[in-house]
């Protein structure tokens, strides 16, 4: 019986199995689903998770960056190692229907189906008993903190020392915690459905680097004596304005995006704002087009301070980094797709302007991030709706369970072929020494 038979045979085996736990999965999708939880906040999602992984028999530990968990399996093996990831947190979007009452949380990126898939793949490779036939490692890490939001809150958890980086992967990276790994590999559903297509190998994304402004003026009173203040509010409105004409300078090539909300508008509405808090993001596809919008934002920054005569503290901090997808690994996930798909479903590949905190890992290492579907209505949105559990869920299940046959079978000769051809475009210590770079406040007066 030749290799490819065996991997066959494997593969059914597999298969039969996710089959058989159908249900299991899906009501583990859909708790998470009820119970959203924001970046740096996912308790109850990490608990359950480590649960879960607890009772597959696999050593699991858990608060590996703030929240989050990691669970090891073939520890006794020699071969590479391949973290198969799922992003914990949820987006806050208060009109959706499914939107948590109080916090406005939801699931509207469909983390918590990523998080299903990462799980099914360890149920479904140890209850098969095709793990331990693996010529390698796999981990399987719940990450926090993909979505960049809460910026305030997370400020605070980094001034207190329980962070480093408001993004999951980047303190993942920053703590140790991917040193020992080769391969990094997970799912993103996205609305590709109504494009006509369910599944694409691989996404494009931007990087982007967040910012948070204190426009500081002087108060004083709106009605009676406007004179004697100095208006912060106006100036975070002439900084935005200035960003908008900042945009004709920006390539097309480098899709440059620039959004803002005003998180502190004022303090009362009789009084001349003395306090305005504006968050914003600069997004480019290239670390350059970055750098270059960012220096354009923080220069309208500083005309606006100049012009009203506040001043403005400008805290860079950095956010994502474009995505890097490898395309020899992708091409095994394609592989596995057609399995499920015809080639009219498959894209041959998303293009979107997005970030993800994955592109931060894509840099040094070979990284997967599939793209899934089963979805409809725009992510982030209250048009946000799982229409196809299959889709959505359980084929990402089968298609990621296979590629990481694939690529350990066979003495992991798929995955050495990956890591050997794989070129960084940084080291981690490069990257890190980026991100301080970043990490900058800037006082205009």
């Amino acid at each position: 019986m030749g290799v490819s038979t065996i991997i066959e045979n494997v593969k059914d085996n597999v298969l039969d199995i996710i089959d058989e736990y159908k249900n299991h999965y899906l009501s583990v999708g859909k708790d998470i689903y009820k119970n959203p939880e924001t970046g740096y906040k996912e308790f109850r999602t990490t608990e359950k998770l480590v649960n879960l992984f607890t009772e597959l028999g696999l050593n699991t530990i858990k608060d590996i960056a703030y929240t989050g968990c990691r669970a090891f399996s073939n520890e006794d093996k020699i071969g590479p190692k391949i973290a198969l990831m799922g992003e914990l947190d949820s987006v806050i979007c208060p009109e959706h229907v499914d939107s948590n009452s109080e916090t406005g949380a939801m699931h509207a990126c469909g983390h918590n189906i990523q998080v299903t898939v990462m799980y099914g793949v360890a149920h479904a490779l140890i209850k098969s008993g095709v793990l331990h036939e693996l010529n390698g490692k796999i981990d399987f890490i719940g990450v926090p903190a993909e979505e960049y939001i809460e910026t305030e809150y997370r400020e605070q958890l980094k001034k207190q020392g329980k962070i480093n980086y408001y993004s999951g992967k980047p303190e993942l990276l920053y703590r140790g915690i991917l040193d020992d790994v080769n391969i990094c590999m997970m799912v993103h559903n996205f609305p590709i459905l109504e494009s006509g297509y369910k599944v694409a190998p691989y996404n494009t994304g931007n990087g982007f680097i967040g910012k948070i402004t204190r426009f500081m003026g002087v108060q004083s009173h709106a009605g009676a004596a406007p004179w004697e203040g100095i208006n912060a509010l106006n100036m975070a409105s002439l900084a935005m304005n200035g960003m908008s004409f900042q945009r004709e300078t920006f390539k097309d090539s480098d899709k440059v995006r620039i959004h803002q909300i005003i998180t502190n508008g004022g303090q009362a509405l009789n009084s001349v704002p003395s306090e305005v808090i504006l968050e914003t993001t600069v997004r480019a596809s290239n670390i350059k087009a970055l750098s270059d919008a960012n220096e354009k934002v923080n220069r309208s920054i500083k005309g606006a301070a100049i012009a009203i005569g506040g001043e403005a503290i400008v805290s860079d901090m950095p956010g994502q980094m474009p995505m890097n997808p490898d395309i020899n690994i992708s091409k095994v996930f394609l592989e596995n797709a057609k399995r499920f798909y015809s080639d009219e479903e498959i894209m041959p590949y998303l293009e979107t302007t997005g970030s993800f905190d994955m592109g931060d890992i894509s840099h040094i290492m070979p990284v997967l991030h599939g793209i899934t579907s089963g979805i409809t209505g725009g992510l982030h949105s209250k048009d946000y709706k799982i229409v196809s559990e299959e889709d959505a869920y359980i084929i990402p299940i089968k298609m990621m369970a296979l590629t990481i046959i694939d690529l350990l079978y066979d003495n992991a000769e798929k995955a050495k072929d990956i890591i050997k051809s794989f070129k960084p475009i940084m080291t981690k210590d490069k990257y890190l020494n980026y991100l301080k770079e970043v990490e900058k406040i800037h006082v205009y007066k």
